[in-house]
């Protein structure tokens, strides 16, 4: 058994972790400074060498990696009382391999952004909200501590904001922006509450003592409970930053951003903020079963729900956008069941494969005069061969086929719920079934079959420029061979698995029963037929669908079956959301607006004013300027005061 290498600390100069995310920053500030002064190339240009640096940076760092983990101390940043909350950054086998996947998936979205956004008139802005995500997403997963955690958490939330609404002239776009932000807020709320109550039960918010406490149990009575209070409320930041029920609905609006920013999105940055809040509190997680299974319900119940919606969008970024929260739910499914290296072999095979179909989406955008609606396209392999072979290659990886890296990754995930729960292990298994169809149904509606465009979109279709189309093949390569980083067991353990072992040892030790138990390899064959049956399946029937039948998707005002009419319509979750909470929150603001705040308030500001301007007029109409008028005026004002004397008597 792997056992937990304590926290070293590192004595050397700290500048080489410091500039993995200062690169970043100041790719943020010099296009933000200089925005209208430089141009689109020069803009993107400055950005990718930015990114480029905190990979390679990253990529020495993990290449000298010992196996022992250390802390970077920075400087003393808060201390108050009891309170000491340093500056420091934590270098381990998972911070490590998330610097790698968001600089590296963050390089090739950058450097795809200069051929996508050259036309923009904003695009040095653009690169800076760029560089700025990436910056805020990279100081969440080096900060030792959650404080510094919740920085970059809500830092990625602002930079989604910014760019989700980047085209800010479409108020449908700022509407999504918003939405995204307010939703997020919400999980952000249990997720706070979670570090308030980890700092009050532990006395500390640094990984290294929480983690070690918890594992030893040194935090009083009530030890399940308070635990799966923590777990549970740093669950609901989670719920919102990943998307998942009920918080999901924000991640498919995002899509009203620019292609790229949903491709960092989805891939390399925001969305994987809550997983890897999660694995990095796996002992936490352990300690708590009922929490456990919470996650595991709620990420399947997610990834099914997700994918039936995917079955009936027609808008090539809504189908990715609903395939996104259904891969995120088979993350969480594996973390409920406690399949922690799957989760994040999962993240990182998502990552590659997401990454390329959204950019290849954006290609097609691109290539079809900014048209998404896949009814209107078709027979676009022969035009875009690049962006087809790519897309493709994504679509399989994704539907779980092998030696694609989703097959590796999703067969893992599907054999730890084998082993936890056989009706979670059913919905993944339909999950795969559906992802296949609608992934594929996208492919061949998209690039099979015979143009249903306009003459002047068919006169237009070409080829992207080298600037997307790298970045395509490179994450295309990645895409069909990530998946043997981490093999099955029958082919022997893979790579990832050793390496990310001393990150679990505290759950290990506290629930060694999780992480003794192999299944044999009769059921693994089995189980590994079974995956790949569910995604052929899907292909097969989409196939026979809108290849060989030529079915083509009804017309927004047809007339549809219940069923299909439902999950045409989401399910009708965004109205009940409108219904229950939007409307009442409206009908308030606007009654305290009229009542309130007009009746009450402006009444009163409004009334004082009205008494100094009276006063102020009736003062002013004493001063005449005559004599006589000041002389009988003193007279009054005697007699008044004798009067008042007299009375005393």
């Amino acid at each position: 058994m792997a056992e937990q290498a304590p926290l070293a600390v590192f004595t050397g100069s700290p500048l080489l972790y410091v500039l993995i995310p200062l690169l970043p920053f100041l790719g943020f500030l010099i296009n933000g400074l200089l925005n209208r002064r430089l141009s689109g190339t020069v803009a993107g240009g400055i950005s990718s060498l930015a990114v480029l640096g905190s990979f390679l940076l990253s990529l020495m760092h993990f290449v000298q990696f010992t196996g022992t983990p250390y802390t970077v101390h920075l400087f003393d940043w808060i201390s108050v009382g009891s309170l000491h909350i340093p500056f420091d950054y934590q270098i381990d086998q998972l911070s490590l391999i998330m610097l790698l996947l968001v600089t590296g998936v963050g390089f090739l979205i950058h450097v795809y952004s200069i051929g996508y956004m050259h036309h923009d008139e904003n695009v040095g802005k653009f690169f800076a909200f760029l560089n700025l995500f990436v910056f805020s997403m990279l100081l969440l997963v080096m900060g030792a501590n959650y404080v510094i955690l919740f920085i970059g958490w809500e830092g990625v939330g602002l930079c989604s904001y910014l760019l989700i609404g980047f085209w800010n002239k479409h108020t449908a776009f700022n509407n999504a922006a918003k939405k995204a932000f307010i939703i997020n807020r919400i999980g952000d709320l249990g997720f706070l509450l979670g570090i308030f109550l980890i700092y009050q039960t532990f006395d500390s918010v640094q990984y290294g003592e929480v983690f070690q406490k918890a594992a030893a149990g040194q935090f009083g009575p009530y030890t399940v409970a308070i635990v799966t209070v923590i777990t549970l409320l740093l669950f609901v930041g989670a719920m919102g930053k990943s998307a998942q029920l009920p918080l999901y609905t924000w991640l498919p609006d995002a899509m009203a951003g620019p292609t790229p920013v949903s491709a960092l999105i989805h891939a390399a940055t925001m969305v994987t903020a809550g997983i890897y809040m999660v694995l990095r509190s796996n002992i936490l997680y352990t300690l708590s079963p009922d929490t456990l299974n919470v996650v595991a319900w709620i990420g399947g119940l997610t990834a099914l729900f997700a994918a039936t919606i995917g079955l009936a969008q027609n808008d090539i970024k809504k189908v990715l956008a609903y395939s996104t929260v259904s891969q995120l739910g088979y993350m969480f499914l594996a973390l409920g069941v406690m399949g922690y290296t799957s989760s994040l072999f999962h993240v990182l095979t998502h990552a590659f494969f997401k990454a390329l179909m959204f950019l290849g989406a954006g290609s097609v955008i691109h290539a079809m005069s900014n048209e998404q609606d896949i009814r209107n396209m078709g027979g676009l392999r022969k035009a875009l061969p690049i962006t087809f072979l790519t897309f493709l290659i994504g679509c399989l990886a994704i539907a779980g086929i092998p030696p694609f890296s989703g097959f590796f990754s999703k067969d893992e995930i599907l054999t730890h719920a084998f082993e936890h729960n056989k009706i979670l292990y059913g919905i993944g298994l339909l999950t795969a079934f559906l992802t296949a169809f609608y992934m594929f149904r996208l492919l061949f509606l998209t690039f099979f079959g015979e143009f249903r465009g306009t003459e002047e979109q068919k006169h237009h279709l070409h080829e992207s420029p080298a600037t997307m189309t790298l970045p395509l093949i490179v994450l295309a390569i990645l895409a069909a061979v990530g998946g043997f980083m981490n093999a099955p067991l029958v082919l022997g353990k893979g790579y990832l698995a050793d390496f990310l072992a001393p990150l679990f040892a505290y759950s290990k030790q506290t629930n060694p029963e999780a992480f003794g138990a192999e299944i044999d390899h009769a059921t693994e064959y089995m189980l590994i037929g079974l995956s790949v049956a569910a995604g052929v399946l899907g292909i097969v029937f989409a196939y026979v669908q809108y290849v060989s039948r030529r079915v083509r998707p009804a017309d927004d005002a047809s007339q549809r079956g219940f069923l299909e009419n439902l999950v045409y319509h989401k399910y009708y979750v965004d109205e009940l959301y409108n219904t229950l909470f939007v409307k009442p929150s409206m009908f308030l603001s606007r009654g305290l607006h009229d009542f309130v705040e007009k009746r009450v308030v402006d009444a009163g500001v409004n009334g004082v004013g009205r008494g100094v301007f009276g006063g102020s007029k009736l003062l002013g109409s004493l001063q005449t300027g005559r004599v006589e008028t000041y002389l009988l005026l003193m007279v009054i004002g005697i007699v008044v005061v004798l009067a008042l004397n007299f009375m005393k008597f």
